[in-house]
């Protein structure tokens, strides 16, 4: 642990600054629950009038506090902070917090003044929470240094779950969804507008913690990825999961974009490629948030994912229920193998179909268990689940019984295969004695469906990867003619010509495709900028006039750089290639159906750029537009092979800080061992 985790988790004098007498005010709250909830160690209240602060002694300023502080709480107006956090620095105090908002997201002169904030921390050492943040609580501490109303509550359950939120009303609400069902927490952080520490850098502080198994996240935006990389990092060496549940989109919306990429690879979906790259578990809902720790707990990411399970219920309609949720989420639920089926008839249960349907059977506790232990010799799955039904809401013990006595016998055996539980009715003693046992169980199908799905999707952090730098020039406003140069120089050539103007058809080999060349015009069937198909030098000429004329009544603003000829050229398939430099995450690859109906519909995937063959081709697979081109009921086969190696090619722009998107759409994919063409290109320089 280093002094930056005791500071902020582990204070034993801590200064109030802007501390009310008056009980029923917002800044009297983090001293009331601080001593209501057990903190046992020095609260400074500061206030420029009062001697005593609720029975505490009071003082004027920070700087009369007798001693070293280790932590300081905010709770003054914006107006009055600047003042206050020099004189903390000032005093040498390590962390501190600040609880008022009107700062970066309140537009420039609160964007400036958050600006001089971190200024005079940094130069003074001192880090600081927020603003706009609602504290922190180390429950297993007993420090609840926070304004949030949850803490009204008369008893915190304690845990060995960290949560992180860059919301603070969220805090509270999350800390009181886990305690009917028996979930605690062991440290729970407001991090606000993240001007200094992100919730990356905290979590990060908690992954050595030995109270902490888990690390949640409630994230808004990512800020600082480099911080979330090495949490996640070091997270997994440690073997404590991180869970992510991320809402919102950043401003830089495909609305931006100047390419398909751009409007496809949309900030959302870029860290999802973020999360999956890190080894962070993503969940949907915020049910899954707290449900998913129990089943990843004490475990590691699967080598290789069937994307099945097996299912067995004490409640036909709620089998049901759970069977089609996880369709939804692209889990299958699977009927039994020939060794589970072995071992079920041995039993002496009958089984047929996806579900293991036991209402009839009986389900006392020795025969749910026998059922569970033969499903989990099936070789085919990644997990049983067990659907129970009106008994765990009026018999709780029965109702999981059968469930504990699977899984004490699995780990007898040494089986890895997990066992989780979807209760059907309102059952929280049912659902307490399962987290008592760490055995996940959920409320919904939903949220069963999307914990299950994120477990078979969890994989260990990626191995760093960088991107040689690519020697190539690029003008400051590229056309498709520069774009195809620099996309050349990554292994990617398709033959071309550039005419400068209508009368120059200097092309040998016919039909081919005219396009106009324009820095300015991403999208050139739009203003009638592309024409295909054009037989001999004449129509070339006529078809170039006539294209300069439309253009140029159509897009007067674009400036117009000549002409692109290329011949034509079929191939077996059309994919979109492209990458983009995210403001979240940093640079990212696209794969995925191509040609004009692109963003229509949406078939893509993305990885964190610069990706190596084999995550190339498991883009590939992603893909649904093609997957018919690996030949699927006996269509002949696509280049795949060229297809991961520009792939490939691409992602290696990383390398290059200077471009902001490029794209191929489409990249025309040849019968197998015909390679790929380049039918379209672009690129767009990044912002000085």
């Amino acid at each position: 642990m280093n002094a930056l985790h005791a500071a902020l988790f582990e204070p034993r004098r801590i200064a109030l600054i802007g501390a009310s007498a008056d009980p029923t005010r917002l800044t009297a709250r983090a001293q009331l629950y601080l001593r209501k909830h057990g903190f046992d160690g020095e609260i400074f209240p500061v206030h420029p009038r009062e001697s005593q602060v609720l029975g505490e002694r009071a003082y004027p300023t920070v700087t009369d506090i007798p001693g070293p502080v280790d932590f300081a709480y905010i709770l003054l107006n914006t107006p009055h902070v600047e003042g206050v956090v020099n004189a903390i620095a000032a005093k040498g105090i390590p962390a501190a917090c600040v609880l008022a908002d009107g700062f970066a997201e309140a537009g420039p002169e609160g964007a400036a003044l958050q600006a001089r904030l971190l200024a005079t921390a940094r130069a003074a050492d001192l880090r600081l929470l927020g603003p706009n943040s609602m504290g922190l609580i180390n429950l297993n501490a007993r420090i609840a240094c926070s304004v949030n109303a949850a803490l009204e509550a008369d008893s915190l359950p304690a845990g060995r779950i960290a949560l992180v939120s860059q919301s603070g009303s969220m805090m509270g609400a999350i800390m009181s969804r886990g305690a009917p069902r028996g979930i605690g927490f062991s440290h729970i952080v407001g991090t606000g507008n993240e001007a200094d520490l992100t919730a990356g850098e905290v979590a990060g502080l908690l992954v050595d913690d030995p109270q902490v198994d888990a690390i949640l996240l409630f994230l808004e935006a990512i800020r600082a990825p480099e911080h979330y990389a090495d949490l996640a990092r070091r997270a997994h060496a440690a073997g404590k999961p991180v869970i992510v549940y991320k809402l919102g989109r950043s401003p830089y919306g495909a609305e931006l974009a100047t390419s398909h990429t751009g409007a496809l690879a949309g900030s959302d979906a870029a860290a999802e490629a973020f999360f999956r790259a890190h080894g962070i578990a993503r969940v949907a809902t915020l049910e899954a948030l707290l449900e998913l720790p129990a089943l990843l707990i004490g475990r590691r990411p699967m080598a290789r994912a069937h994307r099945a399970v097996a299912v067995t219920t004490t409640t036909g309609g709620g089998g049901a229920m759970a069977v089609d949720c996880l369709g939804v989420a692209g889990i299958e639920a699977r009927a039994p193998d020939p060794a589970a089926a072995a071992l079920l008839d041995a039993a002496g249960i009958h089984h047929h179909g996806r579900l293991l349907d036991l209402t009839l059977a009986g389900a006392k506790p020795d025969r749910v268990a026998a059922a569970i232990g033969a499903l989990q010799a099936a070789t085919d799955t990644d997990l049983v689940l067990s659907v129970i039904g009106s008994s765990a809401q009026f018999k709780p013990q029965d109702a999981v019984a059968g469930i504990l006595r699977a899984r004490d016998a699995a780990r007898a055996s040494g089986a890895e295969k997990p066992i989780a539980a979807f209760l059907v009715p309102q059952a929280d003693a049912s659902l307490a004695l399962l987290a008592a046992e760490g055995i996940a169980a959920f409320r919904t199908p939903e949220s069963a469906a999307d914990c299950i799905r994120a477990w078979c999707d969890w994989t260990a952090p990626r191995a760093d990867a960088t991107a040689p730098a690519i020697a190539h020039d690029l003008p400051a406003k590229p056309d498709e003619a520069d774009a195809r140069r620099l996309f050349a120089a990554l292994g990617l050539a398709s033959p071309f010509a550039v005419l400068a103007g209508p009368q120059d058809a200097a092309v040998t080999a016919y039909p081919v495709a005219l396009k106009i060349l324009s820095p300015d015009l991403a999208h050139k069937t739009e203003v009638g900028g592309v024409k295909l198909g054009i037989a001999d030098a004449d129509a070339l000429r006529q078809e170039a006039a006539a294209m300069q004329y439309r253009v140029a009544r159509m897009a007067p603003e674009a400036s117009l750089t000549g002409f692109l000829v290329q011949p034509m050229v079929k191939g077996l398939g059309e994919a979109i290639l492209g990458f983009r430099r995210d403001p979240e995450v940093g640079p990212v690859v696209m794969l995925g159906t191509g040609g004009v109906t692109a963003e229509l519909f949406r078939d893509v995937t993305l990885r964190l750029a610069p990706v190596d063959l084999s995550e190339a081709e498991a883009m590939i697979a992603e893909v649904k537009g093609l997957r018919p081109l690996a030949g699927w009921r006996g269509l002949p086969r696509g280049d795949l092979v060229a297809l991961a190696q520009a792939v490939v090619a691409v992602s290696r722009l990383a390398g290059r800080a200077d471009i902001a998107e490029a794209e191929i759409n489409p990249l025309i994919i040849g019968p197998e061992g015909a390679g790929v063409t380049v039918a379209d290109a672009w690129v767009v320089r990044s912002s000085p």
